[in-house]
C-alpha cells in the first residue's frame, strides 16, 4: 500500500476530486495548508502598493491506496492539476506499512 500527498492548487481541487471518484478512488483527506516552493511567493499589488506573498494558500489531498494503483492515481492527480504554470504543486508517494478500519477490524487492503 502507498499514501498519496499532493500539494496543489486550491482552484485545481474540483477537477482532482471528480478525476479521482471518476476512477474509483472515493476515499480521501483534503488540508488547506500554505506553503512555497521554487517559485518563491508572488507579488500583489493592492492600492498602488507592492506587496510579496512568500507563503501561499494550498491544498493538500491525501489518499491511501493499492500499489498497483500508484502510476494510475498519480496520472489522474498529475493532469487535473496540471495548469503549466509554477506553483501546479508536488505528490508524493510514501510507503504505508499497516492499515487498521476502527469500526470493523478490518486490517490492511480491506481497510482501505
Amino acid at each position: 500500500m502507498k499514501k498519496l500527498e499532493a500539494i496543489i492548487r486550491m482552484e485545481r481541487l474540483g477537477l482532482v476530486k471528480n478525476a479521482l471518484y471518476k476512477s474509483g478512488h472515493v476515499s480521501l483527506t483534503v488540508t488547506e495548508v500554505k506553503g512555497r516552493g521554487v517559485q518563491g511567493g508572488v507579488v500583489e499589488r493592492y492600492r498602488g502598493t507592492e506587496h510579496v506573498v512568500e507563503i501561499l494558500p494550498k491544498v493538500k489531498v491525501e489518499l491511501v491506496i493499492n500499489e498497483k494503483d500508484v502510476d494510475s492515481v498519480v496520472n489522474i492527480i498529475a493532469e487535473n492539476a496540471y495548469t503549466g504554470k509554477p506553483g501546479d504543486g508536488k505528490i508524493f508517494v510514501i510507503p504505508v506499512e499497516d492499515v487498521y478500519r476502527v469500526r470493523t477490524g478490518e486490517r490492511g487492503s480491506e481497510a482501505i
